[in-house]
């Protein structure tokens, strides 16, 4: 019992959870990306079962069988890893109130991906359902990464109304790059299946919308760069040249893969970079806030009290 407890209880073991559920929602998109990558997403022909007669993968599927079967299972991964994390923050909810129901969130989360998982299954890996199911993953990355904020007790940045909007103008732009690149992806090549459906659209096209939608996200966060280095917010600075950083590898792989004709290797780095950019374009959104006069009149005594 006292082996349990020293599992969840204190903040050390609390934000060890954290990171862990941060981590494992990451994986599951770098494996997910490995399924389809080796044209193992119908590996598993049916779900909940793997094929119309078993729960798992049988020998006659093969290596495809067993790669898709096995990234099922991570789900069950992410699941324990999440009650770790809720039961963690529920016996330290004294410390942070509100954080035991951000990881209920997150643990809600997963089994809903499961069932969206389904759906890309029974409809043959429509890209769109399939852009769905990664889409919900980069959700709970965004929510994994406000528990850390919550959980390592870090006070937001308060911003002006104008600098605030630039941060969530900054954040939407990123999150439309990322849809974009579901839709470049549900274009090109690498399906999950030699026979899965295609968008159809021009993969030229649809690339270059992507690069421009990177582009702006590059362009958004110089700005918060140079605003919050210009007013000295180091939080805020900080958290955006950890995205620019991002941003600007994430670039560089992007047109490597592009002009090298997709190598397997480099779109698999692609989808690490996706899961870094989220986690730190999050980490701008979350660590920031709008100023309110409270805040204003806190920083007016600071102030004043430096003067004397």
């Amino acid at each position: 019992m006292d082996v349990l407890k020293k599992l969840v209880d204190g903040e050390r073991a609390l934000r060890a959870w954290l990171w862990a559920s941060l981590i494992c929602n990451m994986g599951i998109i770098v494996t997910g990306a490995v399924v389809r990558l080796t044209g193992s997403g119908l590996g598993c022909s049916e779900w909940p079962k793997c094929t119309p007669e078993t729960w798992t993968t049988t020998r006659a599927a093969g290596i495809h069988g067993a790669i898709e079967f096995g990234n099922r299972m991570l789900t069950f991964v992410l699941v324990a890893v999440a009650i770790g994390a809720f039961i963690a923050a529920w016996r330290n909810r004294g410390l942070r109130s509100k954080l035991w129901w951000i990881t209920l969130g997150v643990g809600l989360g997963i089994p809903f991906q499961g069932v969206i998982g389904g759906f890309t299954v029974w409809s043959d890996l429509n890209p769109f359902v399939v852009a769905l199911h990664l889409l919900l993953s980069v959700a709970l990355i965004i929510v994994c990464v406000w528990a850390l904020k919550v959980g390592y007790g870090v006070t937001a940045s308060p911003l002006a109304p104008g600098a605030r909007w630039l941060v969530i103008a900054t954040f939407a732009v990123v999150m439309v790059a990322i849809w974009l690149g579901t839709v470049t992806t549900g274009t090109g090549p690498h399906a999950g299946d030699a026979q899965a459906p295609r968008t159809g659209f021009d993969i030229v096209v649809v690339s270059r919308i992507h690069a421009l939608s990177a582009w702006a996200s590059v362009a958004l966060t110089i700005a918060c760069v140079w605003l919050f280095s210009k007013t000295r917010q180091a939080r805020a600075a900080g958290a955006s040249r950890l995205l620019l950083i991002t941003l600007v590898l994430q670039g560089v792989i992007g047109y490597i893969q592009y002009f090298f004709g997709l190598p397997v290797v480099v779109v698999a780095l692609h989808m690490v970079g996706l899961t870094l950019l989220t986690a730190a374009a999050a980490w701008l959104l979350v660590s920031t806030t709008r100023r309110t006069d409270a805040h204003q009149s806190a920083a007016d005594d600071r102030a004043a009290v430096h003067a004397s």
